[in-house]
């Protein structure tokens, strides 16, 4: 269609001849054949939703009864259950060292690891950043981050800054961060739109942000249904920002990395 549009007019700028005023015709004719990929591809964004958000009385035991894009969001897991974070099942389950090879974290980079908990991550990244760079480990919970200050003094990690978040804000600078990584968190946020918003505008341009979530594809993956996520709705979600979906690496075992750019913008 598009094609068939431009070769309208400019046909119609190629034949038209006469005065002034059909030349001034012509050149806004061309003007709008120039602008139309622009308006076609603005008008192919997603929208948000109105409402943003839908609440049900009747929902999961396990939700909070908000739904995004038709998604119950699940509970927070609190502080009380940090130490299933550190739990020695997790290296075969998760394989951390996977995770961080897909990764492909620069030495120097500034990598934001969002919902860090008591730092199971964020000292295998303040480690691959390395003297250079930096780690923010957000989280909304201060006893989260006091295990996390905890870990990372035993480690002797000095390149870390625990930062105190909020539900619609993770307190980061904007256009600062190369990375953010997002493991097992975003399905918890109760303002995921906001929240992604958020981390978009810290991003750097080109900047990439990974979700790593438990495949809700896989029935066999052992976890409770609203702590999964499908590749399809975090893709949904992510739409809404301006992010481009670079890869999804599927070699860890139970979940999937779903990794976007940050888009440049628009002219």
């Amino acid at each position: 269609m598009k094609g068939l549009v431009h070769d309208s007019l400019l046909w119609r700028v190629n034949t038209t001849v006469g005065d002034a005023t059909q030349r001034t015709s012509t050149a806004l004719l061309l003007l709008v054949a120039l602008a139309g990929p622009l308006v076609f591809a603005r008008a192919q964004e997603r929208k948000p939703p109105s409402p943003l958000y839908e609440f049900r009385a009747e929902h999961s035991p396990d939700g909070i009864g908000k739904f995004f894009l038709g998604r119950e969001i699940a509970q927070v897991m609190g502080h009380e259950a940090a130490d299933w974070l550190e739990r020695p099942e997790r290296q075969a389950e998760e394989r951390p060292d996977l995770l961080m090879a897909a990764l492909k974290v620069p030495a120097g980079a500034t990598v934001a690891d969002i919902g860090a908990g008591t730092g199971y991550y964020t000292w295998r990244l303040a480690q691959a950043v390395g003297p250079r760079g930096r780690v923010l480990a957000e989280d909304i919970q201060p006893e989260m981050l006091e295990r996390l200050r905890s870990e990372l003094a035993r480690r002797g990690f000095t390149n870390v800054v625990p930062t105190l978040g909020s539900i619609t804000d993770p307190k980061l600078p904007a256009n600062s961060v190369d990375l953010v990584l997002l493991v097992d968190v975003y399905h918890e946020f109760s303002d995921p739109f906001e929240m992604l918003t958020a981390l978009t505008a810290a991003l750097k341009p080109g900047g990439r942000i990974a979700f790593v979530e438990y495949r809700a594809e896989d029935p066999r993956v052992p976890i409770k249904l609203l702590h999964k996520m499908s590749e399809v709705q975090v893709r949904r979600e992510a739409a809404l920002h301006p992010l481009e979906w670079v890869e999804t690496v599927r070699s860890l075992p139970w979940q999937h990395v779903i990794i976007f750019r940050k888009k440049p913008p628009t002219p």
